[in-house]
């Protein structure tokens, strides 16, 4: 389950505000020698070799400690191979700018924020993304099947009739989807919308039920919010509590009947349709072997302990390592399961049944996020994005519009039983899928 929603795991900034999210003006701008320092001194301060005492303000290195620096640093390393160089720089004013440094497998883009005032130390500093340097289309899905674990990859294209799978790896085993399973709670919003049922405006009620983290597991009881925002908010940054809400609003019956209405393969698979707090109880508490006793029963059973049991036991039984430790708890037996292919056809679902005016809430709910790097996401007139992850799991999936008007679904999933995958480098290969296919 995609606990912390981490779409982009290698994140730091300062306290103040980045100049460099300021668009240029169209004025031909130039680098302060003093930015032009800094970023001279980047690649160093990423290898570990430069001074961090000096390169940064105070300010920033309360923020972000020399240790949390340093294990970025790493695990850009770890995902992408060795520093190589400062590849490009666009100046956004004379004190930031916008820096892509070159890896071995990959180019990372900085944003990076100088002081204007001597000692012109650097005040912002973000990792914004990172794109993978395969080629085509054909190298992101070897390189994807030469991942450790398992994996699966498609490229299709949608149209009147059943989506054309252009490029694929594995596309019919079904994986692990962590956070990718919201989007099935998305598709009976808009089944239950266009159909008269609901409204995006109707107003759900918190009924003090115990609810997992997220924006509003500490509002009273009595609170009261719109289906728009708890949507939103479970979309585009994964809110688990606003997902857990919206599952019991709706019904776990009416979502899981749109399992086959959305051309998932294997519904049964995904029934019981699990909240994110009886995953994580299922995961994360093992007395009277929970775990083991409900992967024993048959559905009906494994609906009862979940009504019974799992619902009484508190979540303060949940050991605190839980996805903290990074390490995949059964992660082949108790998640959300789609194949890339499933995924495909649930976004060609999600596509057809949100043409026109009324299917304008739920397209601004799936977009929010673009969840690739601004560079490849400009490439497309729109973008629709869904992920999720916990250890040994990523998904990332997405619903694109070429600048021409033709829809394409693209999607990845990584699994590995045995240790937590690079988020980063599934992140990075996406990304650069998109731009090759935008190009296309």
């Amino acid at each position: 389950m995609h606990h912390a929603l981490r779409l982009w795991p290698l994140f730091f900034c300062a306290a103040s505000p980045l100049a460099a999210q300021t668009p240029p003006s169209q004025a031909s701008v130039e680098a302060s020698p003093e930015l032009q320092t800094r970023v001279r001194e980047l690649p160093g301060i990423l290898s570990g070799t430069g001074s961090y005492e000096t390169f940064f303000t105070p300010a920033f290195q309360t923020q972000v400690p020399k240790t949390t620096l340093d294990t970025i640093a790493a695990q850009l390393t770890v995902a992408f191979g060795p520093l190589q160089r400062v590849e490009r720089i666009e100046v956004r004013d004379p004190f930031s700018a916008e820096v892509e440094i070159g890896y071995r497998d990959a180019v990372a883009s900085l944003r990076i924020a100088v002081e204007p005032a001597a000692p012109h130390r650097v005040a912002g500093l973000l990792v914004a993304g990172t794109v993978a340097r395969e080629r085509t289309l054909a190298d992101v899905a070897t390189t994807l099947a030469q991942l450790p674990g398992i994996s699966g990859f498609a490229w299709a294209r949608l149209g009147s009739g059943a989506p054309q799978l252009l490029s694929t790896h594995r596309p019919d085993n079904p994986l692990a989807i962590g956070s990718a399973f919201k989007l099935i709670i998305l598709d009976e919003i808009v089944r239950a919308t266009n159909a008269g049922e609901r409204n995006w405006d109707d107003m759900v009620t918190l009924d003090g039920s115990e609810l997992p983290g997220g924006g509003y597991n500490l509002k009273p009881k009595g609170s009261q919010i719109s289906l728009r925002e708890l949507a939103t908010q479970m979309i585009s940054i994964s809110d688990n509590s606003a997902t857990d809400i919206l599952l019991k609003t709706l019904g776990r019956a009416k979502v899981e009947a749109m399992l086959p209405v959305v051309g998932v393969a294997d519904p049964a698979r995904n029934r019981p349709f699990l909240s994110t707090m009886e995953l994580f109880k299922l995961k994360g508490i093992e007395a009277n072997d929970l775990p083991g006793r409900y992967l024993a029963a048959d559905e009906a059973g494994r609906r009862s302990i979940l009504d019974g049991e799992v619902a009484r036991l508190p979540a303060l039984m949940i050991r605190p390592t839980l996805f903290r430790d990074g390490k995949p708890v059964r992660i082949d037996t108790l998640e959300w399961f789609l194949s890339p292919a499933d995924l495909v056809r649930v976004m060609d679902w999600l596509r057809r049944n949100t043409e026109g005016p009324k299917g304008a809430d739920a397209r601004a709910v799936l977009s929010k996020n673009p969840g690739i790097t601004p560079g490849a996401a400009g490439k497309w007139q729109w973008v629709g994005y869904k992920g999720g992850s916990e250890p040994g799991v990523m998904n990332m999936t997405l619903l694109l519009q070429a600048k021409a008007g033709d829809w394409y679904v693209l999607t990845a999933g990584w699994n590995d039983p045995a240790q937590a995958v690079s988020e980063a480098r599934l992140a990075s290969l996406i990304s650069r899928a998109a731009e090759l296919a935008a190009e296309r």
